[in-house]
């Protein structure tokens, strides 16, 4: 096997073990530690580890901070990458991560609301939608959590929906499921 092959197939392992091994508090990789880490053609390499991961049902997602239409390369430096399900994931796979079913519904219901309003609203907005099916302090703590947890993000009383819904949730699907159920009943 040529040095060159050698090379590349260690910066493979190392491109997955910096994916898959959570070494801060929140799951994911930004692109300059997989620069440092893996050399400045570290996207073509972390493509491949995504075509290998494709065969185990999981993707590596980018997820860029703010609006990026065109993704230049200090963007993606400034992106996380992490691995996640290739499809959307099934509520048994939520309700595995720790989530009681009442968390994700108000969850559900949170990123699908912020979502329909643009992607951003008022936290009194949100808590008056929720405590109308959940008690005040178990709203508080709820929308406490989904920040902690990156689902949400806070910039004073404004909520966006976060980083982690953006990676983990197919937001258009949610909706198109809540729409379609609310149509049944």
């Amino acid at each position: 096997m040529s040095r060159k092959r050698i090379d590349y197939l260690s910066k493979l392992r190392r491109a997955v073990q910096l994916l898959l091994i959570q070494r801060h508090r929140r799951p994911g990789v930004k692109g300059w530690e997989l620069k440092r880490a893996l050399g400045r053609r570290y996207l073509n390499i972390i493509k491949l580890v995504d075509e290998e991961l494709a065969r185990f049902g999981l993707t590596v997602k980018t997820i860029f901070t703010g609006d990026v239409s065109s993704p230049t390369a200090e963007d993606y430096d400034k992106a996380i990458f992490l691995v996640t399900f290739r499809e959307p994931a099934k509520i048994s796979d939520v309700l595995t991560a720790g989530l009681r079913i009442d968390d994700v519904g108000a969850l559900a219901a949170s990123l699908a609301y912020i979502n329909s309003k643009g992607g951003s609203i008022n936290r009194r907005e949100l808590e008056s939608i929720l405590i109308e099916k959940l008690p005040r302090w178990r709203v508080d703590s709820l929308i406490d959590r989904f920040i902690r947890l990156g689902y949400l993000e806070s910039e004073g009383e404004l909520l966006r929906i976060g980083w982690r819904a953006k990676a983990e949730i197919d937001l258009s699907l949610l909706s198109l499921n809540l729409l379609s159920s609310s149509h049944e009943g």
